[in-house]
């Protein structure tokens, strides 16, 4: 059974770093893109970052220059480094990916449990 776990989160200070990470699991053939989302209370969710499987990177306007996704192929895991944090990062943050599990011709979107991410002022 395929999944994804996330880990990382936590309480920083406005200025301050956070690096999230997140491991596909199970009977895997091949991950296409993987993402970082991220929604805030009484918000919709947004994108964060996506990393394609060449690692090519996109990123929100709002996270650019701050935030760095990477990902490691060979571990199947995406991580999303957070630097200069601010208040208006606070959210909880899912990662997401198209997965092919073995033996199975077609991808599925899987999503991660969440991470709540809390920057104080």
């Amino acid at each position: 059974q395929v999944q994804l776990v996330e880990s990382g989160g936590g309480l920083v200070q406005a200025g301050g770093s956070l690096r999230l990470s997140c491991a596909a699991t199970g009977s895997i053939f091949r991950i296409n893109d993987m993402k970082w989302y991220r929604q805030a209370p009484g918000k919709q969710r947004e994108l964060v970052a996506v990393i394609t499987s060449g690692g090519s990177t996109n990123y929100a306007d709002s996270v650019k220059g701050r935030f760095t996704i990477s990902r490691d192929n060979a571990k199947n895991t995406v991580n999303l480094q957070m630097n200069s944090l601010k208040p208006e990062d606070t959210a909880v943050y899912y990662c997401n990916a198209e997965i092919f599990a073995v033996g199975v011709s077609l991808g599925n979107d899987y999503w991660g449990q969440g991470t709540q991410v809390t920057v104080s002022s």
